[in-house]
């Protein structure tokens, strides 16, 4: 009742309203749509997140689309109309730069402590100084691997050992947590994508096709096979058991495949536009970095009725993981972002 006289008072003073804002998560330079009435009665309207100011891409009275600037934090949206009338304020939580400076090309990890893990892969057949940075629980960045050609995936087993994939020479490789490394298997193909079975059997996508599974005594059979990616393969275990994987194609209409222990394939979600990193929160639903109907970010798909809607907009995202404090860690081609986003029952799967 007092949402309601609330709202009746704003609509006889002629004050902007929001009614819903998608979606209620973003990074720099991502996209939001605020709906409501009288959002622009007279003119252009003023659009702010927290104290900053963002660019109003479009402006009319029941519909606004803001994108989100480089400056912005955490905060209220309002929206300001001719005269100052300000609407209610609508909360957005708003992803803030941990790390830039490198290149990842899927993916970052979280270990059990929380600190961060992520690429920096170069072009093809680019030797880089550092192949993969520790990102520790302040922030700060510092070489943990320096030898891997075009490190890929990254991937941690039960004991906290790190897996890097090497879509160069087709090497997964086993790090140990004070950075050795060593060759765990090799003549993977154009290595990608990786992924541990409950029961600790390894999976590595090569990105030309092959899905390997790799025992725990380095027995290597063939999984399955699926469309080739121009890109990577990405891979993540649901709750269910079964192995989801992303590949971009050369299609704006890519698939989302959900692969059965026995290596059956089937099309869990058709309609994104180049699918990239994927992860589960522990009830069921999948989080894609992809496009939805022209929109960019991270999707969100329930897992009963498969519907799927952006959760989290922002440009160049090709990865995301949970740390255990319930953030989500976003990657995008060149920076880490940490959004405390609100993901009801979330922790991170064993």
């Amino acid at each position: 009742m007092a949402l309601r006289r609330e709202s009746e008072a704003r609509k006889e003073s002629g004050r902007p309203e929001i009614t819903d804002i998608a979606p209620s998560a973003a990074i720099p330079g991502g996209e939001i749509q605020i709906r409501g009435k009288g959002l622009a009665p007279e003119g252009r309207p003023r659009v702010s997140i927290g104290d900053t100011d963002a660019q109003v891409v479009i402006g009319s009275d029941s519909l606004v689309i803001a994108r989100v600037p480089d400056t912005a934090s955490a905060g209220d949206i309002v929206v300001s109309a001719d005269g100052g009338r300000e609407s209610n304020t609508f909360p957005c939580d708003i992803g803030v730069q941990i790390v830039d400076n490198v290149h990842p090309v899927s993916n970052p990890a979280v270990d059990s402590a929380g600190n961060i893990y992520t690429t920096f892969s170069g072009s093809r057949g680019q030797k880089t100084p550092v192949s993969v940075y520790k990102v520790d629980l302040n922030y700060t960045p510092k070489p943990f691997v320096t030898e891997v050609m075009n490190a890929t995936a990254l991937a941690f087993d039960r004991e906290g050992i790190l897996y890097v994939s090497s879509r160069h020479d087709g090497i997964v490789y086993q790090v140990t947590r004070s950075g050795g490394l060593s060759v765990y298997v090799e003549g993977m193909g154009v290595a990608t994508g990786l992924a541990f079975d409950a029961d600790e059997n390894l999976y590595v996508g090569d990105r030309s096709g092959t899905i390997f599974k790799i025992s725990r005594t380095r027995q290597i059979y063939v999984f399955t096979t699926i469309e080739p990616s121009i890109a990577a393969y990405h891979m993540a275990f649901g709750p269910d058991g079964h192995l989801y994987v992303t590949g971009p194609t050369t299609s704006s209409f890519d698939n989302v495949y959900r692969c059965s222990p026995a290596g059956e394939v089937e099309v869990f979600y058709r309609g994104l536009g180049r699918p990239q990193g994927i992860a589960f929160d522990t009830s069921g639903n999948l989080y894609v970095a992809a496009s939805l109907r022209g929109r960019r970010g991270v999707i969100r798909i329930d897992p009963k009725d498969r519907s799927a809607r952006l959760f989290l907009s922002g440009p160049g995202i090709i990865g995301l993981a949970f740390t255990p404090s319930r953030a989500m860690v976003v990657s995008t081609t060149g920076a880490l972002f940490r959004v405390d986003v609100d993901v009801p029952g979330y922790s991170p799967l064993a």
